[in-house]
């Protein structure tokens, strides 16, 4: 490597370049025809129409359909994810712990709920409520989803948590049993703090799989965006503008909470970063004029 760069690969040489220039080119072509057959298509179906797109500036379809499955995503999301951050949490920590029979406990728990398909759980989580009359009818699809999500994702990000422990420098934690911490005080103080900034893009990562996944509800009659986006093709005849709709609705939620992420990541990174050093002024103290305070 010359120059101060560092690169991953060579630097490709004319030959090479002309053929990156030629792959490009041909790889845009054919995704543009491709583009234009699919939209000529759309068009001669009569799916691209603005009476097809009309139904949108209405209220009531708003209000009817989109808005119900826009608050059902968002509520079975948001609640999934603050249960599955804690039950990952604890279970990721619990796979950590040194007492034998919590981490053979908790490495059960992860593997099993890793294994075990999101919509089977969802599924037997919502006959189940329904069986033992555990909430009330309106609430059980929103119960079976939650729990189908919290048991999954929860599992997933307990193996983020403990990867990311992991690949901290082992000096973290000889460094606190030097200092004569036990294992929970080095965990919680020392540990958790420093992994969860490394975390956080992964488990951001797994939030939108928790967002998306909450279409997947449609299964135990669970009114999502989805679902929702589906009922209104198949009323008012639109079914590609309703997905597209719903397509849109669905990336900006995403991007709003990829956005926080960012803003949240560099908070902590900012908030961990030691005090700016005090500009050395000179003062006159008693006996000692001129003397510097740092």
């Amino acid at each position: 490597m010359s120059g101060g760069s560092s690169v991953l690969f060579d630097a490709p040489g004319p030959r090479a370049r002309l053929r990156n220039h030629v792959v490009t080119a041909v790889t845009v072509v054919v995704i543009a025809l491709v583009a234009w057959v699919v939209l000529s298509r759309l068009q001669a179906k009569g799916q691209l129409d603005a009476a097809k797109w009309e139904p949108f500036t209405t209220p009531e379809l708003w209000t009817t359909y989109v808005l119900p499955g826009v608050e059902g995503t968002l509520t079975a999301a948001a609640v999934s994810i603050v249960l599955a951050l804690l039950l990952g949490f604890a279970l990721g920590v619990g796979r950590m712990s040194t007492h034998g029979p919590v981490r053979w406990f908790c490495a059960i728990v992860v593997e099993f709920f890793r294994a075990v398909p999101v919509l089977i759980m969802m599924i037997f989580a919502y006959f189940l409520y329904a069986l033992y009359d555990v909430f009330p009818g309106e609430y059980l699809a929103l119960a079976g989803v939650i729990t189908g999500l919290t048991l999954y994702n929860g599992a997933v990000i307990a193996e983020i948590v403990r990867a990311g422990v992991h690949a901290l420098p082992r000096g973290q934690t000889e460094a606190a049993s030097a200092l004569g911490l036990r294992w929970g005080q080095t965990m919680r103080s020392i540990l958790l703090p420093q992994a969860i900034t490394s975390m956080l893009p992964v488990l951001v990562s797994q939030m939108v799989v928790v967002l998306k996944d909450t279409a997947i509800g449609y299964q135990i009659t669970f009114v999502e965006m989805v679902r929702q986006g589906t009922v209104v093709g198949s009323s008012y005849g639109n079914y590609i503008p309703a997905l597209i709709v719903i397509a849109v609705l669905m990336i900006a939620v995403n991007f709003a909470l990829s956005a926080f992420a960012t803003w949240l990541e560099g908070r902590l990174r900012r908030s961990r970063r030691g005090p700016a050093p005090l500009e050395a002024e000179a003062v006159e103290t008693d006996g000692a004029p001129g003397a510097r305070v740092v």
